[in-house]
């Protein structure tokens, strides 16, 4: 009889879950909807449930296919600032969201300068304590691999814009909406889907990469699940490691552990653990013992860590003293509670988890160091480490083997765009490339069939716009051939689809950096070619100058450009002419030109070197941060050649 009874709960337990509607974690409280097109609602439930969502006026209701798949749509809607609740309602239970408005929706994606939060950026303690504004609501996709194409999100939800959730979001996102909200004064949705040090062709589906060159192996695989063979496996069996840490379970964060002695070996912090290591992602234990005096014994401190890379976990004498997912390259400072240190030895233990790239504590060795009642206490040197959970352990270090985003193609399209698919937004936002700038005359292919795969996912051609690639590097004395000018180069090329706009930044990037500080001329910029080309807003130019065509004058090669009014220099003519362009004749060797507007819409270029000209480029090397070629936008004019020769990249 009890039998029976525990058989029948567990059955009553089985159906009830069953019958359960569900939905997309992305459908939460604090949501924006994207105005003026038929909302789509979906999730699952029962096999035939009937399933019906409220909101506003609108009343739809949707049974449940066999699999338990329903989809709703409810009618377009104008944008509407008042926050409102949305029910969806099954047989057995009821969804209920709140604070809800009808807005306009960007998708922002790329890789790490999209990924870069709003702290720190240049003057981002300013902003952080002004952003609040209830109608930006922002969404932070959570990173997730995925062999095959998923329905949900690993993890996130909207929350609205305030200073403790602006500030670890998106910067350009953050900037981009921000502007857009202030000139439309329509509630703005953001969501940031990026993964730093990111190739493109993880952000593109199996269907387009199959039939690349690349994937020619592989084309006639249904997904890279299929394509990736015995690989899966391994990539499987590593993922299941990190959730189940071999040093979480023994207790390597606390010094009563019985294998607190073992295997530990030694590096010098801060760095980067593949100078030590070679290329290896996954966990890593640090520990360091530091020697306290009786006077600071159970007073509060903080532990500053000058960077990490990517994730983690950090322990004082085997107390948990604070975490931190997904920050690469961000300082940690962790609150100590009082009671925790004592006179001798203290342990600092610090699991750290990398994903990708490089990966350790690293960074500015002052800035490691352990802080008690006003006094400093250097940790940088020689600490002990101890790897729980590695790719080669696995069998998975180096690209191709799935151990990171850009192992195989599709891995983030899977995991980050497809399930949002439906989701209505008014249009994208992407910063990437920096990985792709070896690669940059296929990304002359892959962008564009990108932009195309994404619109056709949504079934709608969106607008999107783009970050070209910063200055970057050292300034070159000389005229040469620059893998980031031919990436720069194939995304004007791009501008050939509709609906697409770029912002042009090579005078505010860093050559030491390449994460520039400056996010918000990056946002201001992308929020101008959005207003031009998506919002109608003819009176906002989209960028400065766009060199159309050319010819030649003699010795000189007259350039023709698209341009807001007049053709102009930055700053007055500085230099007595314009600055940036260089001039080669059949023998294809480039020299620093002269250069002069003759009139609103043509410069004329020419040197003493070259009598027969026959090209001409502008702002070509990774570096052009010099060229101040503008109009009445006052923005930039993009790099370009006139040229089509053979470049250095494939």
């Amino acid at each position: 009889m009890k039998r029976l009874l525990v058989l029948t709960t567990a059955l009553a337990i089985s159906i009830s879950a069953q019958a359960e509607v569900q939905m997309p974690k992305f459908f939460s409280d604090n949501m924006v909807l994207q105005r003026e097109r038929p909302i789509r609602v979906w999730g699952h439930a029962s096999k035939n449930e009937l399933v019906t969502v409220r909101f506003a006026e609108a009343e739809v209701s949707a049974k449940a296919d066999r699999t338990g798949r329903w989809e709703a749509v409810l009618p377009a809607m104008s944008a509407d600032t008042t926050p409102r609740e949305m029910t969806v309602a099954g047989r057995d239970n009821e969804l209920r969201f709140t604070n809800v408005v009808v807005g306009d929706v960007w998708l922002c994606s790329g890789q790490s300068n999209m990924e870069w939060r709003l702290d720190p950026t240049t003057g981002c303690e300013t902003e952080i304590v002004s952003s609040a504004n209830p109608d930006i609501r922002l969404l932070s996709v959570g990173d997730k691999i995925a062999f095959e194409e998923q329905e949900d999100i690993d993890s996130g939800q909207w929350v609205e814009c305030k200073p403790e959730t602006s500030r670890v979001f998106s910067a350009v996102g953050y900037y981009f909406g921000k502007f857009i909200h202030a000139e439309t004064g329509v509630p703005v949705g953001l969501i940031d889907s990026s993964w730093g040090g990111t190739d493109i062709e993880t952000w593109t589906s199996w269907n387009i990469m199959r039939t690349t060159k690349d994937y020619a192996q592989y084309a006639d695989a249904r997904s890279p699940l299929e394509a990736s063979g015995a690989g899966m496996k391994n990539y499987r069996a590593y993922q299941a490691a990190l959730k189940n840490d071999r040093g979480d379970r023994e207790r390597w964060y606390a010094p009563t552990s019985k294998t607190w002695l073992k295997e530990w070996q030694k590096m010098e912090l801060p760095q980067i653990w593949e100078n030590v290591l070679g290329h290896v992602d996954g966990h890593i234990w640090f520990r360091k013992s530091v020697t306290l005096p009786a006077s600071v014994a159970g007073k509060a401190g903080v532990l500053h860590l000058p960077a990490v890379d990517d994730s983690d976990v950090s322990y004082m004498n085997g107390y948990k003293i604070g975490e931190t997912h997904a920050s690469y390259n961000s300082p940690r400072h962790y609150e100590i509670p009082a009671a925790t240190l004592h006179e001798g030895e203290n342990l600092i233990v610090i699991r750290v988890e990398d994903t990708g790239g490089e990966g350790g504590i690293w960074g500015d060795a002052k800035e490691l160091y352990l802080e008690v009642d006003g006094k400093r206490y250097d940790l940088a040197g020689e600490w002990e480490y101890r790897p729980s959970v590695t790719t080669t352990m696995y069998g998975l270090a180096g690209r191709g083997t799935y151990s990171n985003p850009n192992s195989f193609a599709s891995l983030l399209y899977n995991g980050m765009i497809a399930p949002l698919a439906g989701y209505g937004i008014k249009g994208a936002i992407w910063y990437q490339g920096e990985n792709n700038a070896d690669r940059a005359r296929s990304y002359r292919e892959l962008f564009p069939a990108m932009i195309r795969d994404w619109r056709a996912l949504w079934g709608y051609d969106f607008p999107f716009f783009w970050v070209q690639l910063a200055n970057f590097m050292a300034v070159e004395p000389q005229p040469g051939e620059s893998a980031w000018a031919e990436l720069r180069e194939a995304q004007n090329r791009s501008l050939a689809l509709p609906a697409t706009g770029q912002a042009v930044i090579t005078d505010i990037g860093e050559a030491n950096d390449i994460h520039p500080r400056n996010k918000r001329d990056v946002g201001y910029r992308l929020s101008r070619a959005a207003l031009n080309v998506a919002y109608g807003c003819t009176d906002i130019a989209a960028g400065g100058p766009v060199y159309r065509s050319m010819k030649r004058d003699g010795n000189r090669i007259v350039l023709t450009f698209d341009a807001t009014d007049a053709l102009k220099p930055t700053d007055g003519n500085r230099y007595g002419y314009l600055h940036g362009f260089t001039i080669a004749g059949a023998d294809r060797k480039f020299v620093w030109a002269k250069a002069y507007v003759r009139d609103e819409k043509t410069v004329v270029v020419f040197s003493d070197e070259v009598s027969e000209p026959v090209a001409v480029r502008y702002g070509w090397a990774n570096n052009p941060c010099d060229d101040d070629l503008t109009d009445a936008s006052g923005l930039l004019a993009s790099p370009f050649r006139t040229d089509e020769w053979s470049g250095i990249t494939k």
